[in-house]
């Protein structure tokens, strides 16, 4: 798991974008646990 702090408008994108192609994701998978800390970010940005 590759997660980075969102500073700019293109990290927030990209971080949007991945939590789209991640969606629907088995509830306690690392895709799941990577869903909760990307919306984390993006809603501290």
């Amino acid at each position: 798991m590759n997660i980075k702090p969102i500073k700019n408008e293109q990290d927030y994108q990209q971080s949007f974008t991945e939590v789209e192609q991640l969606w629907g994701a088995e509830h306690r998978s690392d895709e799941h646990d990577k869903i909760d800390i990307l919306v984390t970010l993006i809603e501290a940005f």
